[in-house]
């Protein structure tokens, strides 16, 4: 579900009553554990966190005009989601992640290319999270970006 909000505060704001804590803790788990560099916004309707265009100019190349995309955090209709683009591009983290999941979580990992889907609110690995989101650098992911999407 897209928001329309302009800033991640509205964003937590909109979102039904038992979703804003939850939000807002992801949120906290990935600013205190994204290495320096990201810049969180509104992406796409969600909360993102981006390469900024003072890193890397030529932003997204889908549309320029862009900054590069790396994770985003929504409250869809049934679930919370992560869009985390390291899972999808470095086959390292993908491996890491799955193997250390079950260490965290009761239910089976519910996940797309880059999608990690949390149904159940009582069993969102934060510490998982956050272990995952400090794994790439923005210099990592624009090399990444670079070498596994842009064509």
């Amino acid at each position: 579900m897209q928001y329309k909000a302009s800033s991640p505060e509205e964003y937590i704001e909109q979102l039904p009553k038992e979703r804003q804590a939850i939000i807002a803790r992801l949120r906290n788990v990935i600013l205190q554990n994204l290495p320096k560099g990201f810049e969180e916004q509104i992406s796409y309707g969600m909360l993102g966190y981006v390469v900024p265009h003072s890193l890397y100019p030529k932003g997204y190349h889908c549309d320029p005009k862009l900054p590069l995309p790396f994770i985003n955090l929504a409250s869809q209709k049934n679930f919370v989601a992560v869009y985390h683009m390291g899972i999808y591009t470095n086959p390292k983290i993908h491996a890491w992640f799955l193997a250390e999941y079950p260490k965290h979580c009761h239910r089976k990992l519910d996940m797309g290319k880059s999608c990690l889907r949390f149904k159940d609110m009582n069993d969102i690995p934060y510490d998982l999270i956050g272990e995952l989101c400090a794994k790439i650098t923005p210099q990592q992911w624009i090399e990444l970006y670079e070498k596994n999407i842009k064509k």
